[in-house]
């Protein structure tokens, strides 16, 4: 266990939304943690790396690799988006920068649900997937993958969630992911199934 006042786990973000997804889905998975064993990389003034993998799994290896080696301490971080089939998996991991502005939510919606306004909706399928990483400072690195599948709704719904949660209805659901309350949404999503696939790896640290 690390001093006290010296946080167990960082987080490689600077997005408040998903760090308190990340540790709601993590909380209850690392027993005697609490919120201040997990620290994240705006902690730190860490900045962001650049984000040159082709793959999730790679983008998520990228970002905890940069901040641990910054810290000193063992870090999970994350790469996830949408992989819509009819557009052969795309905006995959251009998703935040689909509209040419990072993490621009709205505009990334409203150019999705233009380039699939004339979808039938039986092919209207797609997936969230996330990969999240663990690295430590003993060089140890791990990195697990979840999906929720799902399709695209014709206009967006909710209030909840962020990014492409109001257009994508999850397998099983007629609501959006953005209309799921927090709990129903990590119990189901690719973030809760990597985190928690991950879980393993940390509390074995």
């Amino acid at each position: 266990m690390p001093p006290a006042g010296v946080p167990r786990l960082v987080f490689a973000s600077h997005n408040a939304h998903k760090r308190e997804e990340v540790w709601a889905i993590l909380e209850p998975l690392l027993p005697g943690w609490t919120a201040p064993d997990f620290a994240s990389a705006s902690d730190f003034d860490v900045p962001p790396p650049v984000e040159d993998g082709v793959t999730f799994a790679d983008n998520a290896l990228v970002k905890a690799r940069a901040v641990c080696a910054a810290t000193g301490l063992p870090t999970v971080a994350d790469d996830s988006g949408l992989a819509v089939d009819v557009m052969g998996g795309a905006p995959g991991i251009f998703s935040a920068l689909w509209s040419g502005v990072h993490g621009a939510d709205e505009d990334n919606l409203r150019l999705l649900l233009a380039q699939l306004v004339d979808i039938p909706d039986e092919h209207r399928g797609a997936a969230f997937v996330c990969a999240a990483a663990l690295v430590t400072p003993e060089g140890h690195e791990v990195a697990r993958e979840g999906r929720m599948e799902g399709r695209i709704a014709r206009q967006a719904a909710g209030g909840g969630g962020f990014g492409y949660d109001p257009i994508f209805v999850p397998a099983g659901h007629e609501v959006t992911a953005a209309e799921l309350t927090a709990a129903q949404k990590n119990a189901i999503s690719h973030r809760g199934k990597a985190f928690a696939a991950i879980a393993v790896d940390i509390a074995a640290l």
